[in-house]
C-alpha cells in the first residue's frame, strides 16, 4: 500500500499539490465569476445564500490552503497536500460505503484527457464489489453553450465513465473526449436513468458539472476540483456535495495512477 507519506510526497513532485500550474489570477477570476453567479462557474450548483469573493477566497483557504490575503494576485496558485490527502481519505471512505452497499454508481468527467483513467480504475473496483455502474443516455446529443456558441455534444461512456464528444470525433467508446464544465451530461444521464426501467445512481463520481449538477439534485456526489472549481467546495460547504478533494485537475494522466492506487487501497477494493 502507498503510505501516506509517500502519496504526499508524490503529489508534491506531480505538482499535484503545493504550487500548482492553476495561476492565482485563474482563480481569482473564478471567485469574481461565481460571486457573480456566472453559470460557467457554478456549474449546476444554485447556492443557497449569496457567496461574496472575500467569503469565497476564505472558503478556498480553509478548503485547498490558497492564500487568503486578496493581495496576493498573481503567480501559482497553492493546494495545501495534507488537505489532498484528507480528501482522498473521505472520497474512499464514501467509495468504500458505496461497495458494501452495492448501491448503482454514475461516473463522469469533463477533463477525459487527463482523468478518464482515474475513474475507470474505480468504475472497475465497484463493478467488481458488486455495484451496478451505470451507462443511461448513451449516444444522446446534448446541446451546450460553449465560449465559441452552442455546440452540439455526444454522450458517450469509456470503460464505464461518461464523456461529452464533438460528433465525428472518434468512434463511440474509444478514445477520449471534450473538456466540459457543464452540468447539462448529468442532467440527460440522470433523467434517462429515471425514466428506464433499470436503477438510478445513488452515488456520483466525477468533477465539474457532473458532482455540481448531481448534488443539486439530491444525489451524493463526490469529486476532484481545482482552486478555480469553488462550486464543488461551496457545494460541500452547504452540503450537497458529500466530499471535494482539492488537486489540480490537469496534470499528466498517469501522475493520478498512485493516487488511484492509494484510494482504492484506502476503501479495501484493491484487487
Amino acid at each position: 500500500m502507498l503510505s501516506t507519506g509517500a502519496l504526499r510526497a508524490h503529489l508534491l513532485a506531480a505538482r499535484l499539490a503545493g504550487p500548482v500550474a492553476t495561476s492565482r489570477e485563474v482563480s481569482l477570476r473564478s471567485y469574481r465569476l461565481f460571486a457573480a453567479r456566472d453559470p460557467r462557474v457554478t456549474l449546476g450548483l444554485d447556492p443557497e445564500r449569496g457567496w461574496g469573493e472575500r467569503e469565497l477566497l476564505a472558503l478556498m483557504a480553509d478548503r485547498c490552503g490558497v492564500s487568503d490575503d486578496p493581495a496576493h494576485v498573481s503567480g501559482p496558485d497553492v493546494i495545501d497536500p495534507e488537505r489532498t490527502v484528507a480528501g482522498l481519505d473521505a472520497f474512499a471512505v464514501r467509495l468504500a460505503d458505496a461497495a458494501a452497499r452495492r448501491v448503482p454508481v454514475l461516473f463522469g468527467t469533463g477533463h477525459p484527457h487527463r482523468l478518464i483513467g482515474f475513474y475507470a480504475a474505480l468504475a472497475d473496483a465497484l463493478s467488481s464489489a458488486g455495484c451496478p455502474v451505470l451507462t443511461p443516455a448513451q449516444g444522446r446529443c446534448i446541446d451546450i453553450t460553449t465560449r465559441f456558441g452552442v455546440r452540439t455534444y455526444n454522450l458517450d461512456y469509456v470503460r464505464g465513465v461518461a464523456l461529452v464528444r464533438e460528433p465525428g470525433a472518434g468512434a463511440a467508446g474509444g478514445g477520449t473526449g471534450a473538456h466540459s464544465h457543464s452540468p447539462l451530461p448529468v442532467r440527460v444521464a440522470l433523467e434517462a436513468a429515471a425514466a428506464g426501467r433499470g436503477p438510478v445512481p445513488e452515488l456520483v463520481v466525477g468533477d465539474h458539472g457532473w458532482v455540481c449538477g448531481a448534488g443539486q439534485l439530491g444525489i451524493e456526489a463526490i469529486g476532484l476540483a481545482d482552486t478555480d472549481d469553488p462550486a464543488l467546495f461551496v457545494g460541500e460547504a452547504e452540503g450537497r456535495v458529500a466530499v471535494a478533494v482539492p488537486l489540480d485537475d490537469a496534470v499528466r494522466s498517469a501522475y493520478y495512477l498512485p493516487l488511484t492506487r492509494y484510494v482504492l487501497n484506502r476503501a479495501c477494493l484493491s484487487q
